[in-house]
């Protein structure tokens, strides 16, 4: 891995954070338009990209986690990002094998008969190797890039003092994003990944839930040579799901294929337990026989319990149209911070649920992307990780289910099928989870969605013109707060003058401007406080 200095690592990577801030603060101070702030945005993430491939390591993985955190970050910062790929040039074999003779406390003939010394997989914190053990057996190895722990306490020690710079230097709405929160989380997720022995135990926790389903393949894991740092596997073999030609040849339809990808997933996103959450053609391949193999368990999220109820009910909630209950279940699952709206909340989904996706062919979508947009920016929202962990997991999986499936064909009625029968396995208090899910399908709701649909441009232009007298009247009571500051100094320092000069006239003026001019200071800053709660930072500056 190149770039592995420490002092040079930091000062990239801080210099290259300097640059950001004085750019930011330089469009803040000239009041750049929004059109501005998109372009240096792209040339801000452009110049990130360009550092990550430069410095490798965990940069590369940061990186990553934050292209899928578009709740959080501009558009023209995430669209340069978005498609990063980890992989780096692999170590030099020298390494991996000292490694390898210190995790295994001996030469690696002793495990293996043979190994392939290139590297089938390398990423920013793990390399792949193919070897073949004393019985015969083929084992994929995982073994820890060697420095990578050095690396990354250094790249976390920089982001440290980042993170501390933008919490007090910059100028981003710090209110509704949660650096703190933010950081943990990234520091959480790597730490995870270098540990093997806790990807094992998620790789084992798979095999324990799909041990019944015949259409999964789960590799074996071969423990007497794992370690924190290496992990063994069984290979196998199978066919990634973007080669055609390949998939073409097997027995299996594509329709059903798909079908199968959606029995192995839709239970990891509404059932508690650990999913996968990096499920791209990479990750999982298809056997000869159609079986779905999943690989590489180092990135994963987890829902509990609580939140496996909570998101129900929210399903339930938007189904029957009932927001009020909707807006509680985001914020028992932490999508909502205390300073959010509800009603304000409530209005916008109530707009986001009231058209039909099949009419949106009518609509000017680019508009209507920037104009949600900005309402949902406007809005204390922070995603937390593991469920954007989660949307990705839906994403990528949609993303490979459309390879398998031709246009004119709807997701939507491969996932009924297969949708029903996990119902059916529920048992019966989820009766009235499947009266919502009806209730919600096409047939039941035309009337409604198509009145709804004419209104809602008017319903938007409404929530937008709330929107602004409230930015308006909240503008009024911030001047208005400034201006009695100023004018309580000034009294104070005519108090001050009088004071010095015993002219009782100036002493008495004085006093008594800077007493009314203090309580409209203290009246206003209440009513000030008040209309904080509508108010995004974003609005504020």
């Amino acid at each position: 891995m190149s770039s592995k200095s420490k002092s040079y690592r930091m000062f990239k990577v801080l210099s290259m954070a300097f640059v950001f801030f004085i750019q930011i603060y330089w469009y803040k101070i000239r009041r750049k338009p929004e059109a501005d702030w998109e372009k240096l945005w792209e040339k801000i993430g452009k110049r990130f990209r360009k550092t990550l491939f430069e410095l490798e390591g965990l940069l590369i993985k940061i990186g990553q986690l934050l292209s899928i955190r578009a709740d959080l970050l501009p558009d023209g910062f995430i669209r340069q990002i978005q498609d990063l790929t980890d992989k780096v040039p692999p170590s030099e074999w020298e390494e991996i094998e000292r490694t390898l003779e210190t995790e295994w406390g001996g030469p690696i003939d002793n495990y293996l008969l043979s190994i392939d010394k290139k590297a089938i997989a390398s990423a920013s914190i793990g390399e792949v190797y193919k070897g073949v053990l004393k019985d015969g057996n083929s084992v994929a190895i995982k073994v820890q890039r060697p420095q990578i722990q050095s690396i990354i306490q250094t790249d976390f020690r920089s982001l440290r003092i980042i993170i501390w710079f933008v919490q007090h230097f910059v100028p981003v709405p710090k209110g509704f994003i949660n650096f703190e929160v933010l950081y943990k989380e990234l520091k959480e997720v790597i730490e995870r990944e270098l540990d093997f022995s806790k990807e094992k135990s998620t790789l084992l926790f798979f095999k324990e839930r799909f041990k019944e389903e015949e259409v999964v393949k789960i590799p074996d894991v071969y423990f007497e040579l794992c370690t924190p740092r290496v992990l063994v596997m069984e290979w196998v073999n199978g066919i990634k799901l973007t080669d055609r030609d390949c998939v073409n040849e097997l027995d299996i339809s594509h329709r059903e294929l798909a079908q199968r990808l959606i029995e192995v997933f839709l239970p990891q996103w509404l059932e508690p337990g650990i999913f996968h959450a990096d499920p791209h053609s990479g990750n999982v391949l298809v056997s000869k026989e159609g079986k779905i193999i999943l690989l590489d368990f180092g990135m994963a999220g987890e829902i509990t319990k609580k939140d496996a109820s909570y998101f129900q009910g929210l399903i339930e909630s938007l189904l029957s149209k009932n927001y009020t209950k909707a807006v509680e279940y985001f914020t028992k699952l932490g999508f909502l911070l205390p300073e959010a709206d509800p009603g304000t909340m409530e209005r916008l989904l109530a707009e986001l649920m009231s058209f039909q996706p099949a009419r949106l062919k009518e609509m000017d979508l680019i508009s209507l992307k920037l104009e949600m947009n900005d309402m949902i920016q406007a809005l204390p929202i922070q995603v937390p990780t593991r469920f954007v962990f989660l949307g990705r997991s839906f994403m990528t999986t949609e993303g490979m289910i459309r390879l398998l499936i031709t246009e004119d064909e709807d997701i939507i009625e491969l996932v009924k099928p297969v949708f029903a029968d996990w119902l059916k396995k529920q048992g019966n208090n989820r009766w009235s989870f499947i009266w919502y899910w009806l209730q919600s399908q096409p047939i039941f709701k035309t009337i409604y969605s198509f009145t709804e649909f004419l209104k809602f441009p008017q319903k938007l232009e409404h929530i937008k013109e709330t929107e602004q007298r409230r930015q308006f009247q909240f503008t009024l009571y911030e001047n208005r707060k400034k201006q009695l500051h100023q004018i309580a100094l000034l009294g104070l320092f005519g108090i001050g003058a009088g004071i010095y000069t015993s002219h009782q006239l100036i002493l008495q003026l004085s006093a008594g401007v800077g007493v009314v001019s203090g309580v409209g200071y203290v009246i206003t800053s209440y009513k000030l406080k008040k209309w904080m709660k509508y108010m995004h930072e974003k609005r504020r500056g």
